[in-house]
């Protein structure tokens, strides 16, 4: 039985061009039907599952990646929007049962799934060369590993994110023809939800550390050499970081969740290029932020729920959160 180990998982958000149309995570089946304006009418499927990834490049070509089934019998499933309609394109399935939670991408030509199979309990990276899903061999430690987030600035480097059931953090990279493991800190015990990068020698991580709870917020950087943790303005205690966005080495968001007490609320926390520091956000209480996109300094999106069940949207203006 599939059991997430970390502290959410969550569907990502990307900034992209306004004729992209939007892809829903969720349990309900993931359907695509005729839209009204500019994009046309598109091929209407339904497919039941959930997606817990989604990547752009531009207005033709969009990426979303998850999970048809359960269990044992689970399959892996990306659909692809080429600017008038999803469809889904094949994937390959190991034996026992496999889900992927994230996806990103850098070309037509050139993209990532990452998650983890069931039976094996292995991770699972998936590339895309231009005409076809293949499995491609990642490191897989013991523990139950699990990958939640992949990220690429090019067709040579990428990064793949996760842990394992014992709370060990996993950092993978690809540099162009093989995925190498790269020691990240696990102090305390860690996993990583959401990652981000701009270069080969710019990239982070977050989640959170500890047993028990929600643990502490964790933030790793790489800059080029190794994965440092890098402090936090999180609460000491019972909170996690879901989704991370970079711009620039000296701008980059991070959102999540905190609680105070028998209550939490949604937490926001921002690098400004010496220094993580924390963002007043606008959420009412019981809110959290599964995720979060930037396109410059002056604007960035966070989404995730209210403590009603309800969505949530924010956005930055360059002044506040909204």
């Amino acid at each position: 039985m599939r059991t997430p180990q970390f502290a959410t998982r969550f569907v990502g958000v990307l900034a992209v061009p306004p004729l992209v149309a939007g892809v829903v995570a969720g349990a309900a089946p993931v359907t695509a039907a005729a839209r009204p304006g500019p994009v046309g009418p598109a091929a209407s499927f339904t497919v039941s599952g959930s997606l817990g990834g989604v990547a752009a490049t531009s207005a033709s070509n969009a990426w979303a990646a998850g999970t048809t089934g359960s269990n044992t019998a689970a399959k892996t499933m990306i659909v692809r929007w080429n600017g008038t309609a999803w469809t889904r394109v094949p994937t390959p399935t190991p034996a026992g049962g496999a889900y992927l939670d994230g996806v990103t991408a850098t070309s037509a030509t050139s993209a990532w799934a990452v998650g983890a199979t069931y039976t094996t309990a292995q991770t699972l990276t998936l590339r895309w060369t231009g005409t076809a899903w293949t499995r491609v061999p990642s490191p897989s430690p013991p523990g139950h590993p699990q990958l939640t987030g992949v990220a690429a600035t090019s067709p040579s480097n990428a990064w793949a994110i996760g842990g394992t059931i014992a709370l060990k953090t996993l950092t993978e990279r690809w540099n162009g023809s093989t995925w190498t493991r790269v020691p990240s800190p696990s102090a305390g015990g860690g996993a990583l939800n959401g990652v981000t990068a701009t270069s080969a020698s710019d990239a982070w991580a977050v989640g959170g550390t500890g047993q028990g709870n929600l643990g502490k917020t964790l933030i790793l950087h790489w800059n080029g050499t190794a994965w440092t943790r890098v402090p936090s303005p999180g609460p000491p205690s019972d909170s996690y970081l879901s989704g991370v966005a970079a711009i620039s080495p000296s701008s980059a968001w991070a959102v999540g969740l905190a609680a105070n007490g028998t209550s939490f609320h949604a937490l926001i926390v921002r690098w400004n290029g010496s220094r993580w520091t924390r963002v007043p956000s606008p959420a009412p209480t019981g809110s959290s932020l599964s995720a979060v996109t930037a396109i410059s300094a002056q604007n960035a999106w966070a989404v995730g729920s209210t403590g009603s069940g309800k969505t949530l949207i924010l956005h930055w203006n360059g002044k506040t959160w909204k």
